[in-house]
């Protein structure tokens, strides 16, 4: 009979228990571990709204990363209540990442109210000291207020920078009360929207390249700057120098997820020696037959753009409408919009919606925008006898 021990040296000795010993501890270490909570990013068979994450674990909304994820690029800065606060922290630590919950975040008629972020978006050929006025003079509170501006590469987007920085630098460095809630600056990248002289930008020869440009110059703005607390952004372009004080509030009453201002000039009138106005935005349209029969007759390459005689689409233009005795609440639905004073909800832009810099049903830039939005599901409205006013052009 075979001793105790004559069998158990065997049973060592024998080649498939070199491979179970060890398999069997690994099963039995990961059952072990597994066992701890069965709930943790959800490892079990249940339902996913059964599980428990590991932020929500750990009653914070940090949890561990890699050693080699950085800080971020931009921080957001947000005033709360710190003991009854649900926000992330504003400097994220590194190694950390954060959670927001986005459907937390409205976009409503009563922004300022409820203490909805905006996002005002300028890109910046020519510094002019009555755009930064304007905005100065805005009533919507500051500390809810983030600026974002671009500007081109060349010495004319060097001068604006110049003339920009000074004036962030006098209001950011001042009472505490009057200054905005961030700023960002960037310059472009890209193909630079600042190429021709005030008097030749508007020829319609120009108007593919220019605009793509633009558009480009918008995205890189845009990409760069909106943040998870951002519920509107403000379209406002750098010769926009005069807007009610109350344009945030005003157009976001409307609760429209795009809303264009009607951009109007103030000039002196030669003929009646007096001070006028007239139209100055021709891109805030209506479709028409016309436009889409000529649409229908180019290439897929070729764009149309609207306030030539060259190319004449008989499009309803919004800056044609303006009626100084009727409201100035009246809305009017639009197919293309431009830059000048447009207010979109952030959640447009989240979606998707941009900038095409190349041709989108045969439009471009802020035109293509708005098709782009439409495609999305969002309306498009304006309000043409809301005005603002285009600083006046001297083209010598």
């Amino acid at each position: 009979m075979v001793s105790l021990g004559l069998f158990l040296y065997r049973v060592r000795k024998h080649p498939l228990v070199a491979i179970m010993v060890p398999a069997a501890t690994l099963i039995f270490v990961i059952l072990l571990l597994v066992n701890r909570d069965r709930n943790i990013l959800g490892i079990d068979a249940s339902s996913l709204v059964n599980h428990k994450w590991a932020h929500e674990l750990e009653k914070t909304w940090y949890f561990p990363f890699t050693k080699n994820f950085k800080m971020p690029k931009y921080s957001y800065k947000e005033q709360h209540n710190w003991l009854f606060n649900d926000h992330v922290d504003d400097i994220i630590p590194e190694n950390h990442i954060a959670h927001y919950d986005l459907n937390k975040l409205h976009s409503t008629k009563q922004a300022a109210v409820n203490k909805e972020r905006v996002l005002i978006l300028t890109p910046m050929q020519t510094f002019h000291e009555q755009y930064w006025d304007n905005i100065l003079h805005m009533t919507y509170p500051r500390e809810l207020i983030e600026l974002g501006f671009i500007a081109p590469r060349t010495p004319t987007g060097d001068a604006a920078l110049k003339k920009l920085e000074a004036a962030i630098k006098k209001i950011q460095s001042g009472k505490k009360n009057e200054r905005f809630a961030k700023i960002i600056i960037l310059r472009q990248e890209s193909q630079s929207f600042d190429m021709l002289a005030e008097k030749d930008r508007h020829a319609l020869a120009v108007q593919k390249q220019r605009r793509s440009a633009m558009a480009l110059a918008r995205n890189e703005l845009l990409f760069s700057t909106l943040g998870p607390h951002t519920s509107w952004v403000l379209w406002l372009d750098a010769d926009i120098v005069e807007t009610p004080p109350t344009v945030i509030q005003d157009l976001a009453a409307h609760d429209k997820p795009v809303l264009a201002a009607n951009v109007y000039q103030r000039f002196f009138n030669d003929e009646l020696s007096k001070a006028d106005i007239r139209p100055y935005d021709f891109n805030n349209w209506q479709e028409s037959e016309t436009g889409l029969e000529l649409a229908n007759s180019l290439p897929a390459d070729e764009i149309i753009v609207e306030g030539y005689a060259e190319m004449a689409t008989f499009r309803p233009l919004m800056a044609h409408f303006f009626d100084e005795s009727k409201p100035v609440s009246e809305e009017m639905a639009l197919d293309g919009v431009g830059g000048g004073c447009t207010l979109v909800k952030a959640e447009v832009h989240r979606d998707g919606a941009m900038f095409p810099n190349f041709p989108f049903y045969h439009l471009i830039e802020t035109e293509g925008f708005a098709k782009m939005a439409k495609r999305l599901g969002y309306e498009v409205f304006g309000l043409p006898n809301y005005l603002v006013y285009h600083i006046e052009e001297f083209n010598k």
